[in-house]
């Protein structure tokens, strides 16, 4: 580290105290933790729920030093553990591990949800049901209308198209990504399925009140990568991640129907993809 007395200084200033030079390394510090912490909170929205072992091989830090930023997140609520087991591991305490919490959601972008809550819950006593379902409706008629042509240049192939998806809604802000899920024996290949999470999610509180906005949002999945889809858990009601079963077992718009099947097995659904009670 060098010297800071050693510096020299334009126009010859006087030599700074130590309690200046500490006052100034300060901020520096400060400023670099919290861009730190940004980026783990980042890594924990986008691909929670996350050890703090994968965090630290992920962004480069120190067990040390990554559990020092994860403790301070989870100190201002932002994040909170989950203990989890993994698939196919034996006996043993479930493993740690991190996840975005409700109030570290609702600090990211969602403003004006209260009134725009007001207004639903207004409209809904005055026109009903279906003018609420309606809203909802436009509102993500623009997501398909942007969407669609992205999608088509993916081509037929459900994976591809699913993968489309996930890069518009990330580009959304949605923090989205896909993840294969083979069949396995005797099962057959056709059952073959992708599941689109989105780590976050811009109107869940209002969809927590509203549930119609998941199910029309789920509905424009369907219709964009041309099959039946499925919601394994939503954000709005207590998931970790929105998370989409899409079947990939025949191409979008021809060919011949596959029905629609859950994943081989539980251990094929992470925990974070279950809904809490």
């Amino acid at each position: 580290m060098t010297n800071a007395a050693a510096v020299p200084f334009a126009g010859h200033r006087a030599p700074r105290t130590a309690a200046d030079r500490g006052h100034v390394a300060a901020v520096p510090v400060a400023d670099s933790d919290e861009r730190t912490r940004d980026r783990v909170l980042g890594a924990v929205l986008e691909h929670g729920p996350i050890s703090a072992a994968e965090l630290g091989d992920m962004l480069g830090f120190t067990p040390a030093a990554v559990r020092r930023h994860l403790d301070h997140l989870a100190r201002s609520g932002v994040i909170e553990v989950k203990r989890a087991a993994r698939a196919g591991a034996g006996a043993g305490r479930p493993a740690r591990r991190y996840v975005l919490s409700s109030q570290g959601q609702s600090t990211l972008g969602n403003d004006y949800l209260d009134i725009a809550a007001l207004a639903l819950k207004q409209l809904q006593a005055v026109a009903g049901e279906q003018a609420v379902r309606a809203f909802a409706v436009e509102r993500f008629a623009d997501m398909e209308r942007r969407y669609a042509p992205e999608i088509e240049q993916a081509g037929p192939d459900i994976t591809a198209r699913a993968q489309a998806l996930s890069t518009a809604l990330s580009r959304d802000g949605f923090v989205a990504s896909t993840a294969s899920i083979e069949a396995r024996a005797p099962l057959p290949a056709a059952l073959s399925s992708v599941q689109l999470c989105q780590g976050h999610c811009p109107i869940q509180q209002l969809a927590a009140q509203f549930p119609v906005f998941c199910d029309v949002e789920t509905e424009v999945f369907s219709r964009l990568v041309g099959v039946d889809v499925r919601r394994l858990s939503t954000l709005a009601r207590g998931g970790h991640v929105c998370t989409t079963h899409i079947p990939t077992g025949r191409l979008a718009a021809g060919g011949p129907r596959v029905p629609q099947a859950a994943p081989a097995s539980l251990d094929e659904v992470t925990n974070h993809q279950q809904e809490r009670p």
